[in-house]
């Protein structure tokens, strides 16, 4: 089985959908014939391989609106033979490549999507991209959806429920376990911390993060509060917690290593995502603090957010852009130990049941064995 990953862009390039390819590629390695195509960084191609696979980077020109500009992308999505083509949404110029190529030339490879997220806020692009999408989503076998809230959300899968399965995105789960000098890194960074119980919040610091909602509810919250991410919002939330007098309770610690996540996740008391728009399609650094086993406070997004952290078990949900309801919530926890410990054990226990790699990674490999033996959805 020859299976090709097409995505905007592949490791070292840092990213939630460039981590889920990059597994799906060494978890199945062993399995199939993995190819790559992505666009490089600069107007240069490059291959290399990595766990047997075979990484082609396009040339491009740069990004314009969070997609990179690779000319030669059809090009070489018709020159690579296949068996199976699974695409990873949002990256419109793959999609618009592969029915460019396939008019003239006809791919007889199976096709597969994973739809990640819709595209939420480039609206006048989306208006003159919603024809091919269309047309795209008419012609490909098979749509992964992440989440079953995604699949009722999400105008443009609605249309088509016959072609989707739910298959949760997953996590290497031994990344996050406990180690000694874990342990000592954990100890030190709550030694240090002047208040306690730290709240976590790990992400770019996006409009649709909701973390000016955050800082706001820190006013009500005796509790220190860790950011961990970078721009482009970082001076003016920075800015608003000095104008609130709450800088004592916010640490912006920027960007984190693999290593320094692991020991902030263990070191929390609570994780928190309140993020406010669908650009949040399924928080998967939720599934990070679950495997730590910490409680989760987020939003009720229309998305797979509220999927992952279920409300009453696992942790708490939220209305987004709701100040009181996220204070009350993050309070509630705080004055709540044994509740804290008793979603924290639930959350762990999801994890390795529901959202683990392995598990993706197979769920995925069913499916292109069920395509090529002429299966359906």
């Amino acid at each position: 089985m020859k299976i090709l990953q097409v995505n905007k862009f592949y490791p070292p390039v840092i990213g939630g959908v460039e981590k889920v390819v990059y597994d799906l590629v060494e978890g199945m390695c062993s399995l199939a014939e993995m190819e790559v195509l992505v666009a490089n960084t600069e107007w240069k191609y490059v291959q290399e391989i990595e766990h047997k696979a075979k990484i082609h980077r396009v040339p491009s020109i740069g990004t314009y609106f969070s997609m990179p500009v690779a000319p030669t992308f059809p090009l070489w999505l018709k020159k690579i033979k296949t068996d199976i083509i699974h695409f990873h949404f949002p990256f419109p110029l793959g999609k618009l490549s592969y029915l460019l190529v396939d008019k003239i030339a006809n791919i007889p490879a199976k096709t597969v999507v994973t739809w990640h997220s819709d595209i939420v806020r480039q609206k006048r692009f989306l208006k003159l991209y919603h024809p091919f999408l269309k047309r795209f989503l008419e012609k490909v076998d098979t749509i992964i959806a992440t989440s079953p809230n995604m699949v009722e959300a999400s105008p443009y899968l609605k249309e088509h429920k016959d072609k989707c399965r739910v298959i949760p995105l997953g996590i290497d789960v031994k990344e996050w376990e406990k180690t000694d000098k874990l342990f000592e890194n954990v100890k030190k960074v709550r030694e240090e911390v002047a208040i306690k119980p730290i709240i976590l919040f790990v992400g770019r610091l996006v409009y649709y993060k909701g973390v000016e909602y955050l800082i706001e509810a820190m006013t009500e919250i005796n509790a220190s509060l860790f950011l961990v991410g970078e721009w482009p919002l970082k001076p003016l939330l920075q800015k608003r917690a000095e104008e609130l007098g709450i800088t004592e309770k916010i640490n912006f610690l920027g960007g984190a290593s693999k290593e320094q996540l692991v020991t902030y996740l263990h070191a929390c008391d609570i994780f928190v995502l309140p993020s406010v728009e669908r650009s949040e399609a399924f928080g998967i650094v939720q599934l990070e603090a679950m495997a730590c086993g910490k409680p989760i406070v987020s939003t009720n997004l229309a998305t797979g957010v509220p999927f992952v952290n279920q409300d009453g078990k696992t942790g708490i949900v939220v209305p987004p852009k709701d100040i009181k309801s996220l204070t009350q919530a993050l309070t509630f926890l705080i004055e709540n130990e044994s509740v804290r410990k008793q979603y924290g054990e639930r959350g762990k226990e999801r994890v390795y049941e529901h959202f683990t790699r392995e598990k993706m990674v197979q769920s995925v490999y069913t499916l292109y064995q069920e395509l090529l033996e002429g299966g359906t959805t």
